[in-house]
C-alpha cells in the first residue's frame, strides 16, 4: 500500500506539481459539449483523438467531473500503511480494496482533500476480489459520487484515475491519471492509467465523472494496472455492508478466532474483577498502558468475574479485533482500548 522506495523519486516528484491542463499543453476549452446526450463520449469510439477537438472534448469532460471526484477520494490510513478510496454516499459509505481495508471490523482513519482525519471503520469485504467497503463513523454529510450501475463502460473507453501516491500530501493532494481501458477479462478492468504504492484501493473514474472501478492490483510497469469493477461491489454489496468477510484470499485473510494475544495473566478475587498479576514486555496490553495489580472489571461490557470467563470471550476474538477493558487502578476508574495480537 506504501509507495515503493524504488519508485518513488521518478513518480512522485512528476505528480507533485501536475496540474490537469498539463495533459494537453496549450490546448483552450470550446463550448461544444464534450457528453452526448447519451452519456458517452464519442471520443471513446476513436482508435485515438484524431483532432485538436477530440483532444479538447477529453479535457472538458475530465475538467468537469474532477472538482467532484477529487473532493469524495479519501486517504486511508490503517496500522502502519495507508492506501486510497472513496466516498459513495452522503452518510459517508467508502469503497476501497479488501488488501487496503485488510480485514473486517477494524478501526481506520480517512483523511478527506482539505485534511480532515474522521475515524471509519471497515465493514465487509470480498478477499478473492479484491472489494471493501468502509464506514466514516462520525456523523456528517459527505461529498460522494455516483456509481455506474447499469455496466456502460466498454473496451478502449477513456478514464482516470485519482489516488493518494505514497500517502496523504494536503499541499499537492490526490493525483489525477489519464487513461484508457485496455483489456477487460475475468471480472477486472485493466488501464494504462499511471498508479503507484498508495494508490491502491483508489476510483477510476469514466468521462462522465461516474465510478467505474477500484484500483486493486498495481503494476511493476506504473501504466499497467488492475482495478475491480462496480459488478464485483454490487453482486456483495449488501453482504459487504453487513459486515461479512466473503470468499478465500488472497487479498485478505481470513480472521481465525482464538489466536488473538492479549499478554497478560489475572486472578480471581472475592470481591469481583480479575486483578493482573503479570503484563508481558511488548505486548498489546503493556503498550495500552495495563499495569500489574490493575483490577480488570469488564471486557468489551460484560462484567468480569473468574479467569476462565475472560478466556472463553478471548476464545471468540481473533488477532486485530479491537478489545475495550474497564479497570481500577488505585480506586480510579479506567478505561483501555486495543487491538489484540496474533499468537
Amino acid at each position: 500500500m506504501s509507495c515503493a522506495k524504488d519508485r518513488m523519486p521518478i513518480a512522485c516528484r512528476s505528480t507533485y506539481t501536475m496540474k490537469l491542463t498539463w495533459i494537453f499543453p496549450m490546448l483552450a476549452l470550446l463550448p461544444w459539449s464534450a457528453i452526448a446526450q447519451d452519456g458517452r463520449a464519442y471520443v471513446n469510439d476513436l482508435k485515438a483523438p484524431e483532432s485538436r477537438k477530440d483532444l479538447e472534448t477529453i479535457q472538458t469532460a475530465v475538467g468537469d467531473a474532477l472538482p467532484n471526484a477529487r473532493a469524495a477520494t479519501v486517504c486511508i490510513e490503517i496500522k502502519e500503511g495507508s492506501g486510497t478510496g472513496v466516498i459513495v454516499s452522503a452518510d459517508g459509505l467508502v469503497l476501497t480494496a479488501a488488501h487496503v481495508a485488510t480485514g473486517v471490523k477494524q478501526k481506520v482513519t480517512v483523511i478527506l482533500e482539505d485534511g480532515t482525519r474522521l475515524k471509519a471503520e471497515t465493514l465487509g469485504l470480498v478477499a478473492d476480489k479484491d472489494a471493501a467497503m468502509i464506514r466514516i463513523t462520525e456523523q456528517g454529510t459527505y461529498p460522494f459520487v455516483e456509481i455506474d450501475r447499469a455496466e456502460t463502460t466498454k473496451l478502449g473507453d477513456w478514464v482516470f484515475s485519482l489516488g493518494h501516491s505514497g500517502g496523504f500530501d494536503k499541499e499537492r493532494g490526490s493525483v489525477v491519471r489519464l487513461g484508457r481501458l485496455v483489456r477487460i477479462a475475468n471480472s477486472t478492468f485493466q488501464s494504462d492509467c499511471m498508479l503507484i504504492g498508495g494508490d491502491s484501493g483508489g476510483p477510476l473514474f469514466d468521462l462522465t465523472g461516474k465510478l467505474v472501478g477500484i484500483h486493486s492490483r498495481v503494476g511493476q510497469q506504473m501504466q499497467v494496472n488492475m482495478h475491480v469493477p462496480m459488478t464485483e461491489f454490487i453482486a456483495n454489496w449488501e453482504g459487504m455492508l453487513k459486515g461479512e468477510f466473503i470468499g478465500e484470499g488472497p487479498y485478505a485473510e481470513k480472521p481465525v478466532k482464538g489466536n488473538g494475544f492479549l499478554g497478560l495473566a489475572t486472578e480471581s478475587r472475592t470481591e469481583g474483577g480479575l486483578r493482573v498479576t503479570k503484563v508481558g514486555d511488548k505486548s498489546p496490553a503493556q503498550v495500552a498502558g495495563i499495569k500489574k495489580g490493575d483490577v480488570l472489571l469488564k471486557m468489551n461490557g460484560v462484567a468480569l468475574e473468574k479467569r476462565e470467563q475472560m478466556q472463553e470471550l478471548l476464545k471468540e476474538m481473533s488477532a486485530g479485533d479491537e478489545l475495550n477493558l474497564e479497570t481500577e487502578r488505585g480506586g480510579k476508574a479506567q478505561t483501555f482500548t486495543l487491538n489484540l495480537g496474533e499468537r
